[in-house]
């Protein structure tokens, strides 16, 4: 137990807004799987975040349970790790609150994530919207997280919790840790197959542009085979070559070839046979993942089970964090 102690704890969080993608698997799951024997990992899943856009509640409750279960059929422990529903576990809603009073409204409206939503949900800019990197702050912050895996485009958020922590610390004395952003060496950004500069996303207006985890392996071919290259029929990563650097870098994430070696591989040959290379390489490492997803998403008690034991520990944490930021701000017990 006392190893247990030394290790580092790494916090992550994922919105169950719809399935889960290649690009979040590739980009950031797997590593979450792959922290879990060297850090004391904590992951979320984000449902409160996910309502600073309008959902529709029967889905939105199947998309949690279903998130949850092909995280869990990704290789997330729960006997080794923390893997929680974040609305179940209410500091989170109360610290955010807390954070609110100590974030400045010029810095949150120089997020680049509030400007891009803003444009995308033009009929619906929120308060939620606007604050919700004081949430995203409370919810790092109340585990005393070391480490926070995050994509490239969630640095600014990185940037901004450490502002809030040190400004909290600066006023009250040593309460938050500050936390260290950063991107795994072998997560990989995964672009869309339909418009490779643009990240692979659920919401591609191209259904084709996006590959989901749970996407039978007919689909996922029939994808790949649509997927975007360009007039130079040869495989090689190189400037302007978006589509087939794309492809490598999938193709790479999965069999853990380099791009020498893949470039070796399909010296000579087209993109016909390099676009099917991909397809069979990615059917094969989604499919365990598909098998083990049906197995748990049948068993809905074993699932209950898994969350609850996890928002329980997560409360337990996070509570002596939340306690302690109270009684500095000068909250009576």
């Amino acid at each position: 137990m006392e190893n247990e102690q030394k290790k580092q704890v790494v916090f992550s969080a994922i919105q169950p807004s719809g399935t889960i993608t290649l690009g979040n698997y590739l980009g950031a799951v797997r590593n979450w799987v792959r922290m879990q024997d060297e850090y004391n990992c904590i992951y979320a899943l984000a449902d409160m975040h996910t309502i600073t856009v309008r959902q529709e509640p029967a889905q939105m409750r199947k998309n949690i349970l279903d998130a949850y279960a092909s995280i869990m059929a990704c290789g997330i422990d729960v006997e080794k790790s923390i893997f929680f529903i974040q609305s179940h576990v209410h500091t989170h809603a109360e610290m955010a609150w807390i954070l609110n009073c100590y974030t400045q409204f010029g810095e949150l409206s120089r997020m680049t994530q509030f400007k891009d939503k803003s444009a995308k949900h033009a009929d619906n800019i929120n308060a939620g919207l606007f604050t919700y990197p004081s949430l995203m702050a409370g919810d790092i912050l109340l585990y005393q997280a070391d480490k926070v895996p995050v994509g490239a485009d969630q640095k600014q958020h990185i940037e901004l919790t450490c502002d809030i922590a040190k400004r909290f610390n600066g006023l009250y004395g040593n309460v938050f840790k500050i936390p260290e952003g950063f991107i795994p060496k072998n997560g990989a950004r995964v672009m869309s197959l339909q418009n490779p500069l643009n990240k692979m996303s659920k919401s591609d207006e191209n259904a084709n542009g996006c590959v989901h985890l749970l996407d039978p392996p007919e689909v996922i071919m029939k994808k790949f085979k649509r997927a975007v290259t360009d007039s130079d029929a040869c495989v090689r990563y190189a400037e302007g070559k978006d589509g087939v650097n794309n492809l490598m870098t999938i193709y790479g994430a999965v069999t853990g070839k380099t791009y020498d070696e893949i470039e070796k591989e399909f010296d000579g040959k087209g993109y016909g046979d390099f676009k099917t290379a991909v397809g069979e390489a990615v059917i094969e490492e989604l499919r365990p993942i598909r098998e083990r997803y049906e197995q748990l998403i049948a068993d809905k008690a074993y699932l209950e089970d898994c969350y609850h034991k996890s928002d329980e520990l997560a409360l337990r944490i996070s509570s002596r964090t939340l306690n302690k930021a109270m009684k500095k701000v000068g909250f009576i017990k």
